[in-house]
């Protein structure tokens, strides 16, 4: 089987002078290569999502862990991503495409014989190395592999594929984790890399075509500069309310936002001088790329880290298992789905441009209303049902807004720009990833606590009378009330899920031999911690609509739909 590019006539007789290249006779076959890789990065960047409790269960740590699973994946994603489309532009794409391949199988091996937090999270930041040196490869070689008349057939796969994958992540985790395959748990969900990693390394060693070598050598200045500014950003954010938010963490994101700009400059003023910049500064020039970029940064971080809160608040506040909580996003998987594949094969995104985006986040934030009023009216007896017809919603709004999102960023760059655009684009998303993990799941375990606390003080009036009632006295009353408090509000922010706060032992100690009194205890306890999750979900909620109405404005910088019959290298 061939591994020619395209331009070499599929059945071996020489084009005509004059005549058009010859398609890549395997172009389909190669594509869906690519598409099990892009499929397999994004459902390892989510399946923590919902796996996390479990393995947080197993090995230890505090919830932090539980952000850096997910963190620490796209944060490494996001500092390699550009750097990672140099290197194919510089090596060669198909063979860095194997070689990102490779690396990211075997630390799915090693993720998945991790015996400690830190054994894991470190293994994941290096899978997320060799996946930014995979995906970029692949975005690049869909130009290479098609000729002009079939890229917007397939840049519209693109668009459902990578929401199907985003979506059910999650459903696949919690698959994995409840099937519990040879007892390995949660183990799964990285083992499975395997057998996909492999099909990928000798499909694509035999149907990706080799392409010519475009830059001569790599800015490694500003792939440094880019990658210290990421983690200067995302660390602090997860870190910080554990330690406390000190000083530091503050004079880091003020750091970090230096260096970004320090990288702009730089980038732009290797070019001036004749260089190869690790981004193109050409490519913001162009509306439509910059106004996708931020439009996308600000719903890929909305949605990221909605999907990492949401499952801790199905597990941990509602008490579903990784199975009936993956379950659970079923909607928001079919409305995704579905509506991307439409829009894509119709070519929804080249009629409407921006009006297309802003349907689709008018719609992602029509769900999240409808969800808040579904956790705030139900209280304690919300069940997932409830939860249908707002995720459903957003949904649909994702699979329009992504389709139009990548159409328009796969389309505006030059042949030459495309390396840049696809490595940029990707980074962008996965450190908009990192940044929604870290910010929305801080603001979620923030407040969690005080929450479960105040539900806790709210327990208290019935409480009493439940322990009048079972013998205990007014000031033994007054004593187990108060401690419940502490009790409930340090077990949802302790730092190893598996230790018994003092404050609970505490508790214990003043129910011994009064089976009555501790039962309702334990019912006031699982009531407040219900709520309090509630409530902490609901905070979550508010922040999630306000990054959505950012979207909404900035979407605004884009073209309104793109000319009849243009493609790539627009100058919008």
């Amino acid at each position: 089987m061939s591994s020619d590019t395209h331009a070499a006539p599929a059945n071996g007789a020489s084009a005509a002078p004059g005549d058009a290249p010859v398609p890549f006779r395997w172009r389909w076959c190669a594509f869906a290569v690519i598409l099990l890789a892009t499929m397999m990065d994004i459902l390892d960047s989510l399946v923590t999502t919902v796996a996390g409790p479990s393995i947080r269960a197993d090995l230890g740590g505090s919830t932090t862990v539980i952000q850096w699973l997910t963190a620490g994946y796209t944060l490494a994603m996001a500092s390699g991503l550009i750097i990672g489309g140099r290197l194919g532009d510089l090596f060669g794409r198909k063979r860095m495409f194997l070689v990102g391949v490779a690396g990211f199988v075997i630390c799915s091996v090693l993720c998945g014989a991790a015996q400690d937090p830190a054994m894991l999270v470190g293994f994941r930041v290096v899978q997320g190395l060799f996946g930014a040196v995979m995906i970029p490869q692949g975005l690049g070689l869909i130009k290479e592999l098609f000729p002009p008349a079939e890229l917007p057939l397939a840049f519209g796969s693109i668009g459902p594929v990578v929401g199907l994958a985003n979506i059910s992540g999650p459903l696949v985790g919690g698959w994995l984790v409840d099937a519990d395959f040879f007892g390995t748990g949660w183990r799964m969900i990285f083992l499975i890399n395997l057998p996909l990693g492999l099909v990928c390394l000798i499909a694509g060693a035999r149907l990706l075509p080799t392409a010519a070598r475009t830059v001569s050598r790599l800015d490694l200045v500003g792939a440094a500069t880019v990658a210290v500014a990421a983690l200067l950003m995302v660390f602090p954010l997860v870190q910080g309310r554990e330690l406390g938010w000190p000083a530091w963490t503050f004079a880091s994101i003020a750091a970090s936002v230096a260096l970004f700009a320090f990288f702009g400059w730089y980038e732009a003023r290797r070019q001036r001088s004749g260089g190869d910049p690790l981004v193109l500064p050409s490519l913001f020039r162009k509306r439509a790329f910059s106004g996708a970029l931020v439009s996308g940064a600000l719903m890929f971080c909305a949605l990221i880290g909605f999907s990492l809160v949401f499952t801790l608040y199905l597990q941990l506040g509602l008490g579903y298992s990784p199975l009936r909580a993956a379950l659970a996003t079923l909607p928001q998987v079919i409305g995704s789905a579905v509506t991307a594949l439409v829009a894509g094969r119709t070519g929804l995104a080249v009629r409407y441009g921006r009006r297309l985006i802003h349907l689709g986040v008018a719609a992602m934030a029509a769900g999240v209303g409808l969800l808040y009023l579904a956790v705030r009216l139900q209280g304690d007896h919300v069940h997932a049902l409830w939860f249908a017809p707002a995720l459903l919603l957003i949904g649909v709004g994702m699979g329009l807004a992504m389709s139009s999102l990548y159409f328009t960023v796969n389309t505006t760059a030059q042949p030459h720009e495309s390396g840049s655009a696809s490595g940029t684009f990707t980074a962008v998303q996965q450190l908009s990833g990192a940044l929604g993990v870290a910010v929305i799941g801080t603001v979620f375990f923030g407040v969690l606590g005080g929450q479960v606390a105040a539900r806790a003080a709210d327990q208290a009036p019935h409480l009493r009378t439940q322990l009048a009632a079972a013998g205990i006295s007014p000031a033994g009353q007054e004593q187990i009330t108060a401690v419940l408090r502490d009790c409930e509000r340090d077990r949802a922010v302790a730092e190893d899920a598996a230790d018994l706060p003092p404050s609970c032992g505490r508790l214990r100690t003043a129910l011994e031999g009064t089976p009555a009194a501790a039962a309702a205890v334990d019912r006031a306890g699982a009531q407040a911690a219900q709520r309090g999750f509630a409530d902490s979900f609901e905070r979550v909620l508010a922040v999630l609509a306000g990054l959505l109405a950012l979207a909404f404005a900035v979407a605004f910088a884009l073209p309104r739909a793109r000319p009849s019959g243009t493609f790539a290298g627009s100058p919008e």
